[in-house]
């Protein structure tokens, strides 16, 4: 082997930083936020985060509203939008689960989402998608986006009590033995009745979202088929 040869393997040349645009500057802020949380995200932070001075962020996005605004529709963009080839009610289950699991991947997602007025073209397409498909089931418009609030609601709340719940699946049995002093029979019997369930494997206790939804689209549909 030649000394030149030598040299390079030992003093390889340094890959190439990829130039800074728009997609990467929002990828980073994904990746921060999904790492960190919202609240950690700033453009110094960002900047850091990508080897470069902050001033340059400017030539890509317009501000830190801009970048929660590109990693809102990002997330988005990961739903399944409603197929209007389904059955409306199949069409809107499997839209439902697509965004309990989405928003499960990114925790901050739902604070932010409902705080902001979301006008980005993934957000834009998967709302029309989703009165569109209402309104093609036989919902009027106004029913449609009272419909889906209504079950938007439910996978909010969900997901958000499933991320904050203080304890993990597995623990529910131990817990349920650590804290049953606190729900004695004598004044709490309903409950403490669940609690025993759980404690002996009876129940396991674990909440579950398909069940909450099947019940909002069965309530839907038999409005909509109850309406003129």
């Amino acid at each position: 082997m030649q000394d030149g040869e030598m040299a390079k393997r030992d003093n390889p040349e340094p890959i190439p930083q990829l130039p800074l645009s728009r997609e990467r500057v929002l990828d980073a802020a994904l990746s921060m936020a999904d790492r960190e949380g919202i609240k950690a995200l700033s453009m110094r932070k960002l900047a850091q985060e990508l080897g470069v001075k902050a001033m340059s962020l400017y030539n890509h996005v317009t501000n830190k509203d801009d970048i929660l605004d590109g990693i809102v529709d990002i997330v988005i963009s990961e739903i399944e939008r409603p197929d209007l080839g389904l059955d409306w009610k199949i069409a809107m289950r499997r839209r439902s689960i697509s965004a309990h699991a989405v928003l499960l991947r990114h925790p901050w997602m739902i604070t932010t989402m409902v705080s902001r007025v979301n006008k980005g073209a993934a957000m834009l397409h998967y709302v029309d998608a989703t009165l569109g498909c209402l309104n093609e089931a036989g919902f009027s418009l106004e029913m449609a986006d009272y419909a889906w609030n209504a079950i938007d609601s439910h996978i909010y709340g969900f997901t958000l009590q499933e991320l904050n719940f203080p304890f993990e699946p597995g623990e529910y049995a131990q817990k349920a033995k650590n804290y049953i002093s606190l729900i004695p029979v004598n004044r709490y019997p309903y409950l403490n009745q669940l609690a025993h369930y759980v404690m002996e494997g009876r129940y396991n206790g674990i909440y579950d979202f398909e069940f909450g939804l099947d019940l909002i689209l069965d309530g839907l549909d038999r409005l909509r088929k109850n309406t003129p």
